[in-house]
């Protein structure tokens, strides 16, 4: 059993994530202008920008494979299944910022923080850009798997369902033999870039209590959704939350749902049978787009901390419920890459909360400070809301439709 853990993805991952930060200390202590150091962070941005670049690359490939077969398998129940994860969703996303609306107006008033965060080191530039740009963008890739899905299954498109099955095993060994692989590599270089520039040692105590009030936030929206979803389904939500670790971790490493999905997907099928393994197929990748509800409680309580610290008020009752309401539909349109939420909803920031360069500016820096948290929730909530899909097709008679995985 030991032998087993060594080789396990979490060890893995966890051994990546200190790798990364020992290095990148280690590498602080030199002078800067050593040739060793200088060398050896070049090699460490390199080596995360091509890492990165596959990884984006896959993505897109992911959800049309996952996708776009699991809602043919669906057969005539597509259409619902489909609007019923939008509608879970967009309710978890404004439950989640309508809660931290609560949280902001009860807590902040007693917090008193001030900004600083100067005195980075500047990391050496990329020595050379292998561009591998994906095929299409994350969202194309998402509307044109509804899509296809839709349209073979309407029109019972034997030929394409089965190209779509097949292509979906493609994906599949691109993911395990080459995607999962790479990832402790990637989250190595990335902790490794963070403790060098001195965001783990000086930016984070900067905004360290509302951090901790977001985390905090951030486990109890996951145990109601647990909750919601057990008693919704009548499964015991437990034997999904104790496969999801390496989730978890990918998604703090990585601060991209997008890059976590390979991993939440693993896990989530270990779940079976709480969670089925055609409804892993169908919602896991979909909610990774879709999902956000980490993201949107967090930059929820933190333009308000914002709008107090530089601005020395709140943002209005009024415009903070708007704001919820348009957030959680933003959301839905966020890449799920590091800061994807906040870069979509700058237009909500600056127009209906009336944010100027400045507020921007401050937000984008200490919402990037804690991306991976925010990101770690939404990717283990899916479990939680594909647990209600799970419980919907079973309630409504909805029979499995289970492909070949190889994840398992």
């Amino acid at each position: 059993m030991r032998e087993s853990f060594f080789k396990s993805l979490p060890f893995r991952l966890i051994l990546g994530v200190t790798a990364g930060i020992v290095i990148g200390l280690m590498l602080a202590g030199m002078p800067e202008e050593s040739g060793i150091t200088v060398f050896s962070l070049q090699i460490v941005v390199t080596a995360k920008y091509i890492l990165g670049q596959f990884i984006n690359f896959c993505v897109p490939l992911i959800i049309i494979g996952f996708i776009a077969p699991s809602i043919t398998s669906l057969g005539k129940h597509a259409s619902k299944m489909l609007f019923i994860a939008l509608i879970i969703a967009y309710i978890s996303s404004v439950g989640a910022a309508f809660t931290s609306t609560f949280a902001g107006f009860t807590i902040l008033p007693w917090l008193s923080i001030s900004p600083n965060v100067e005195g980075l080191r500047a990391l050496p530039k990329v020595v050379f850009e292998l561009a591998i740009p994906p095929v299409m963008q994350v969202m194309s890739a998402l509307v044109l798997s509804v899509c296809l899905g839709l349209a073979a299954t309407w029109n019972k498109s034997v030929t394409i369902i089965s190209i779509l099955e097949e292509f979906q095993k493609c994906v599949l060994s691109i993911v395990t033999r080459f995607m999962i692989p790479v990832l402790p590599f990637y989250i190595a270089a990335t902790f490794c870039g963070l403790a060098y520039e001195g965001s783990i040692t000086k930016q984070i105590p900067i905004f360290i209590i509302i951090i901790l009030i977001v985390i905090i936030g951030h486990y109890l929206w996951l145990l109601l959704l647990y909750g919601i979803a057990g008693v919704y389904s009548g499964k015991n939500p437990l034997n999904i939350i104790k496969n999801y670790g390496p989730a978890y971790l990918t998604a703090l490493g990585t601060m991209s749902s997008a890059a976590t999905l390979a991993v939440a997907i693993k896990c989530a099928k270990k779940s079976e049978p709480t969670l089925r393994d055609d409804m892993v197929d169908f919602g896991i990748p979909l909610f990774a787009n879709i999902h956000l509800c980490g993201s949107v409680m967090t930059e929820t309580f933190f333009v308000m901390a914002v709008s107090k610290i530089l601005y020395g008020e709140f943002p209005s009752l009024p415009n903070m419920i708007i704001f919820c309401l348009l957030l959680g539909v933003f959301a839905i349109g966020a890449p799920g890459v590091p800061g994807g939420t906040v870069a979509a909803s700058l237009g909500l920031i600056t127009g209906v909360l009336g944010f100027n360069e400045a507020g921007t500016a401050l937000m984008l820096t200490i919402f990037a400070l804690q991306d991976s948290f925010g990101t770690a929730c939404n990717v283990t909530g899916d479990g939680a809301l594909t647990l209600i899909l799970t419980g919907y097709a079973e309630k409504h008679g909805i029979k499995p439709q289970k492909l070949e995985s190889g994840l398992d």
